[in-house]
């Protein structure tokens, strides 16, 4: 009777210390994530925002493995292949390049490109390359790389989500920057800006209020 009657109370004390613990740890989590001192949240609510999912759908596709900058491919290539990202991460991780990924939805390079004035050089140059040497008709005899398919779609990502033109992006990819930083500060700068605009508006709008003329009184 005795022995059954620590047994429970030890069961009970384990819970409770369990249910103690569990708050404090989701806690800690999710200052981590409001932190977002390397940028990794900001990246998954711009692609989330951009393509229309929720953050626990990009986190989702993440915990398969996908390397962060992989994550707006899965997303790009579900849009355009009309399938759901789970279709595109089971082919990604049973080995598929992503260029046979897209084939196989009857996608060619031609769907990657993006116009450039001039060479744009590494890491982008290669890609571009391929591009000029081919007539636009012959497009879809390209055969693009991972890393080439990973920029390129993040370039475009880039451009659409933040109004920056491809030479932006060139010029920050050449500077060794990679797109989890870039959005990190470019939405940080954005976030600054509608903070100054908002104060300059406030200020004139106070200005306003002061040179209107006061009315007599009767």
């Amino acid at each position: 009777m005795y022995r059954k009657t620590m047994i429970t109370l030890l069961a009970s004390f384990v819970l409770l210390a369990l249910s103690v613990i569990a708050p404090q740890t989701q806690a800690g989590v999710e200052v981590g994530l409001s932190a977002d001192e390397d940028g990794i949240r900001s990246f998954h609510l711009a692609i989330g925002e951009h393509y229309g999912v929720q953050e626990k759908t990009v986190i989702a596709v993440r915990e398969r493995k996908i390397p962060e900058e992989d994550i707006p491919v899965v997303f790009f290539l579900a849009k355009n292949a009309g399938v759901t990202p789970d279709v595109i991460v089971k082919l990604r991780v049973s080995g598929n390049s992503w260029m046979q990924i897209a084939t196989q939805f009857g996608l060619t390079a031609e769907l990657f490109y993006v116009k450039f004035d001039k060479d744009p050089g590494p890491p982008y140059g290669k890609a571009w390359g391929h591009f000029k040497k081919h007539k636009r008709a012959d497009w879809h005899k390209v055969r693009l790389v991972d890393a080439d398919i990973t920029n390129l779609v993040n370039l475009k990502f880039a451009v659409a989500r933040h109004g920056c033109t491809p030479a932006e992006v060139v010029k920050m990819r050449a500077k060794g920057d990679g797109f989890v930083k870039f959005h990190k500060q470019t939405r940080a700068e954005k976030m600054k800006q509608r903070k100054h605009k908002a104060k300059v508006v406030a200020s004139t709008d106070h200005q306003k209020q002061k040179a209107k003329p006061k009315k007599k009184k009767k």
